[in-house]
């Protein structure tokens, strides 16, 4: 949870939760360099929020960060990042950051958590 000194409404948070993806639901290119498991584990982002009156001021960004740096030094192996978009502009939002359809049509989105690595550079 993201809060400001002296301030009892957070500014934002998120959820983190173990969850699994489908070999074959992954990108060809990417499911023939992994074990030939049915399931890849991931770490599902299962809500960003900001509040309303802080949006469009990075905090977003920070959260999300603050998210990836959690699954970094998990101990707990995990190959992707996996989130729900709740809107075409929460989508688009993801994709600035290398995030990839999962399914074409949806909203389900993935980072490999190597690349995540690669954002804080």
């Amino acid at each position: 949870m993201l809060v400001s000194d002296g301030d009892r409404v957070p500014i934002g948070y998120y959820t983190l939760a173990a969850t699994g993806i489908a070999l074959a639901a992954l990108p060809e290119a990417l499911a023939k360099r992994l074990p030939r498991y049915p399931v890849v584990p991931a770490t599902l982002m299962g809500r960003l929020a900001v509040d309303a009156r802080r949006q469009g001021q990075g905090h977003g960004e920070f959260i999300l960060f603050d998210a990836f740096s959690r699954v970094l030094r998990n101990d707990i192996a995990s190959y992707a990042f996996v989130v729900d978009a709740k809107d075409d502009k929460a989508a688009q939002l993801y994709q600035r950051y290398r995030f990839r359809f999962l399914v074409e049509g949806s909203r389900r989105l993935f980072i490999p958590v190597a690349e995540t690595a690669k954002l804080f550079s």
